[in-house]
């Protein structure tokens, strides 16, 4: 009879998300995942089967947690433009206790042209934030707040590579000030 798992999957899944955050796929060991989560690395094969499959709920795990931030204020009361400038703000202000960067634009980077499984999420999750986006932007053309001219998707797929351009400087060195900056130069585009 197999022993009852003695820890929160959960909390090691969180755990795993910083670790890989941090270091990429590549460059985090099973003995760096041990030393994140606590774990020895029977319970994570056993609870994980593998690093890719640990790593893929870690992924999984850290886009539903910033999605729900991000459309929490999508979906909120603030005309278009006030949005796209929290969004931005978030993205310059993250915690100094977070990792460099983001862990998406990073799988993107590292991962998607090698791991098909990895690509798909990255896409499926790409998809959702533009179509979020882009009726946001809508929205604000049908307001005139947004320029009727500007086409809402093209202003989504600007907005999310300008968030990641953000996040790609800040995990750089990029300093606050130039994160705003580059904020300010955004909203200014729209």
């Amino acid at each position: 009879m197999p022993r009852p798992r003695q820890f929160d999957e959960e909390r090691a899944v969180d755990a795993a998300v910083r670790a890989f955050w941090t270091a990429g796929y590549d460059g985090t060991s099973t003995q760096d995942l041990c030393e994140a989560t606590g774990l020895g690395r029977s319970s994570i094969y056993n609870t994980f089967s593998s690093k890719h499959d640990l790593f893929q709920q870690a992924l999984r795990r850290y886009m539903t947690t910033k999605n729900a931030t991000t459309f929490a204020v999508l979906e909120g009361d603030q005309p278009a433009k006030a949005k796209m400038r929290t969004l931005l703000q978030q993205v310059a202000e993250a915690p100094d206790e977070d990792p460099m960067g983001c862990f998406v634009v990073n799988s993107i980077v590292e991962l998607a042209p090698r791991d098909a499984d990895v690509a798909a999420a990255l896409r499926d999750d790409h998809e959702l934030r533009l179509a979020a986006l882009t009726t946001v932007f809508e929205s604000g053309r049908r307001a005139g707040e947004i320029d009727k001219a500007k086409d809402a998707q093209a202003l989504a797929h600007f907005m999310i590579a300008t968030i990641s351009g953000m996040r790609v400087a800040a995990r750089g060195g990029a300093e606050r000030a130039t994160l705003e900056a580059i904020a300010s130069t955004a909203l200014a585009a729209l």
